[in-house]
């Protein structure tokens, strides 16, 4: 559905640019470059694929992040093809930095503080080719542990589609020779983190800055700030309550799976309120939890307060 969209969008605003690119020369107005548009809208359509970061075609993973920890020396990821065709996927590692509004950035070096796991893991199959509705596993493996040192380690991997190739002479012709045509061909992949902890964590985590903002009269806007120290990331749940004046409590709001990763010791947020609860977001008190995920008994992580007025 988000890939459609994109597409949509990315048409709309290459007609719109049809239209506006125009020239004036020699007082007669003419369309602009052709050339020009078609790579215009290649750029935009590219811009679009690239946002659908969950949107991922067919390919269902399970789980969605790796750790490992304590005696744990081996995992496996579970692949599933929910499409109606042959897909092949290959398997590789990348690196990422966090940055402080919580998107991510690829990067080849780490940055201070921050350790890679790809050194200490080992994996197999490389490439997965999956029919409809085929399942196969992953399997992850740690190596070289003796060498490591007490912290926390952390590489993605990446499973990248591969293109079907079309088979020599098997191309339509054009008629045309002297029209240009540009054949998109969106390439999607899925990266889960991998995750290693070796020894105690000093992980620490605290809510700051915490601010409600009322857009539009309609729309209520919590930020805040996550505020992390120690040697290791967390990851977890927000809970955001209101409680009234009468000490009646209310859930306004849930986001599930935030971390913080290493070495980032901030990450700024922000989350809409609940439009249908019925609390009045300008009297009482908005209480914002931090929990890890357990289905028997969260561990809190942090907890603040924010006074309404």
């Amino acid at each position: 559905m988000h890939l459609f969209f994109s597409y949509i969008c990315a048409f709309l605003l290459l007609v719109i640019m049809d239209n506006l690119f125009i020239m004036k020369k020699n007082n007669v107005i003419q369309r602009s470059n052709p050339l020009f548009l078609h790579f215009a809208g290649l750029m935009l359509l590219s811009i679009f694929i690239t946002q659908g970061v969950q949107g991922q075609g067919n390919l269902l993973i399970t789980p969605r992040r790796v750790v490992f920890e304590g005696t744990k020396k081996t995992q496996e990821l579970n692949l599933a093809n929910t499409g109606q065709d042959t897909a092949k996927y290959n398997v590789s590692i990348v690196q990422y930095r966090m940055k402080v509004d919580g998107s991510f950035e690829e990067i080849t070096t780490p940055d201070t503080g921050q350790n890679f796991a790809d050194k200490f893991i080992r994996f197999f199959p490389r490439s997965v080719t999956l029919a409809p509705n085929e399942a196969q596993v992953v399997k992850m493996q740690l190596t070289k542990t003796d060498q490591m040192a007490p912290g926390e380690y952390r590489s993605h991997v990446y499973f990248r589609a591969v293109p079907k190739q079309t088979a020599l002479g098997t191309e339509e012709v054009k008629k045309d020779s002297t029209a240009i045509g540009v054949k998109l061909i969106p390439i999607f992949g899925i990266t889960i983190p991998v995750i290693i902890r070796s020894g105690e964590s000093t992980t620490k985590v605290t809510l700051s800055d915490q601010k409600l903002e009322i857009i539009n009269d309609s729309t209520s806007r919590l930020q805040f700030a996550f505020n992390r120290t120690g040697n290791m990331s967390v990851y977890g749940d927000i809970l955001v309550e209101h409680v009234s004046a009468q000490a009646v409590v209310t859930k306004v709001g849930t986001v599930k799976g935030i971390s913080v990763y290493t070495p980032n010791p901030v990450r700024r947020f922000q989350m809409d309120l609940d439009k249908k609860a019925k609390v009045d977001y300008h009297a009482g008190t908005l209480r914002i939890t931090y929990t890890s995920q357990s289905d028997t008994k969260p561990e809190k992580f942090a907890e603040t307060e924010l006074k309404l007025q």
